[in-house]
């Protein structure tokens, strides 16, 4: 015969919360009573999943572990030492100190987002960084929303709905597991028109699909892959001409159909001079004669989420009005973060010195070489520093490596999943990666300031 079931042994939770320990987390409002029950009933809940067995801390210890744990935000900073620049995962781009200054002040009171100063009345939240982004890209008009693919959806609402839109099919780009551009065009109310073959498109085959309703003729830039060996795709000025000899009418402004340019990454400077190429720039994007292009705010332009419109009056007027760009508008933290990030730009070199992705896209080797060498001094014992490479991220610079020093850690007695699972368990986290069974650390992502404070978690990580 067996015993009795040890699962009817667990205390109740009233006769739990009345153990000194436990009552003590209640005393003069230490923490939310509410929040101390959860505890106390998830530890009973997690005893009784165990088959009955006590936690082996005592009650006390395993209830204030929970409360710990439930108490704890689940949202916070991280260090990232895997190396990715634009890491998705972990926000993208990290805000310049001008950027983090701005949203302080705009979330410290009431700030003027939609009020007119001067006249005292009313105003618009799309007038905040309208004149910067016209100063800055040379374009006639520009428009914030909240992020790019609302700037995508906006644009194809306001310029071709009841229409047609034609895309080819080697930019019908997909993130994350489904086809970004025709979903966004189902909801956008246009019919979305395919031309060309995945690996090769030709001006032609734009033009064989132009009917009466024919609104848009949209160019992707393919940004988060590349396709290699025999491929052909039509450049941004021929399908602004395209559209221009359109009979559909859109709402570029100039009788034709309208033209779009999803550019993607927003790279404002040219960084060929550091061996990154083949993403195209905002300024050529509008020099090719397209009605509108679109772009994230957060990637290599280096801001906050945001997505971005530019171009011609007709065309961003449409989108201004269209009744979706209520949904799609950018609150006061991204107009503010935006305004101070693109105000760095009037001075290039200032841009890359204080924007942490440029400055981090464009670091000398050999400085990331010294901060490599300063991090294996710090963790001491069973480090290696080698050569390796780094990664743009967000879909930027597809194939690109950027070549980097990492720190490679040695741990006789973990498993490199053990040392990377304690890195991520650290305050903060500590993002790494793993190569060839063994825990790197790059520092051209770990902020210099952060060096000191990486070395004692990795320490901390391997003598636990």
């Amino acid at each position: 015969m067996t015993g009795p079931d040890p699962r009817r042994r667990l205390p109740a939770v009233e006769a739990l919360l009345a153990e000194p320990d436990v009552a003590a987390l209640l005393a003069a409002g230490a923490h939310p009573r509410a929040l101390v029950v959860r505890a106390v009933r998830e530890t009973i809940d997690a005893a009784r999943a165990d088959g009955g067995t006590a936690p082996p801390q005592s009650w006390g210890g395993a209830v204030l572990a929970r409360l710990q744990r439930l108490a704890a935000p689940s949202f916070g900073p991280v260090i990232n030492a895997a190396g990715v620049v634009l890491h998705t995962n972990l926000g993208r781009a990290p805000l310049a100190p001008a950027a983090i200054a701005a949203m302080a002040r705009a979330a410290a009171g009431y700030a003027n987002v939609e009020y007119d100063l001067e006249r005292g009345a009313r105003g618009s939240r799309h007038a905040i960084c309208r004149a910067l982004l016209k100063e800055l890209t040379g374009a006639e008009d520009a428009l914030v929303v909240n992020n790019a693919a609302g700037a995508l959806l906006l644009a194809l609402s306001a310029l071709a709905r009841d229409g047609e839109a034609i895309v080819s099919r080697g930019e019908l780009v997909e993130i994350g597991g489904a086809f970004r551009i025709p979903d966004i065009m189902a909801r956008s109310g246009a019919k979305l028109v395919e031309v060309g073959t995945t690996n090769r498109t030709h001006r032609k085959d734009y033009e064989a699909a132009l009917t009466p309703r024919t609104r848009v003729v949209m160019k992707v830039h393919r940004s988060n892959f590349q396709l290699t060996g025999f491929t052909a795709e039509v450049p941004a000025r021929e399908i602004a001409a395209v559209a221009r000899g359109a009979a559909g009418g859109g709402g570029g402004g100039h009788g034709g159909a309208a033209s779009l340019f999803d550019l993607g990454s927003g790279l404002l400077l040219d960084l060929s001079p550091w061996g990154l190429s083949g993403e195209p720039t905002v300024g050529e994007a509008l020099t090719s004669g397209v009605d509108a292009v679109v772009f994230s705010g957060d990637k290599l332009l280096g801001g906050p989420q945001a997505g971005i419109l530019l171009g011609r009056t007709a065309a961003i007027d449409a989108c201004r009005t269209d009744p979706l760009a209520r949904a799609v508008r950018s609150d006061k933290f991204t107009l503010a973060a935006l305004e101070a990030t693109l105000a760095l730009y009037r001075d290039p070199e200032a841009a890359r010195r204080e924007i942490p992705v440029l400055r981090m896209l464009t670091e000398d080797v050999a400085d990331i070489r010294r901060r490599g060498e300063a991090l294996q001094r710090g963790i001491g014992q069973d480090t290696d520093l080698v050569v390796g490479e780094s990664e743009v991220g967000g879909g930027s610079f597809p194939g690109a490596k950027l070549k980097t020093w990492l720190v490679a850690l040695t741990a006789d007695k973990l498993t490199a999943d053990s040392v990377a699972g304690r890195l991520r368990g650290g305050n903060p986290p500590i993002i790494a990666r793993i190569a060839d069974d063994r825990v790197v650390l790059d520092p051209r992502t770990i902020f210099p300031e952060q060096i000191e404070l990486v070395a004692r978690a990795v320490r901390a990580a391997l003598d636990a």
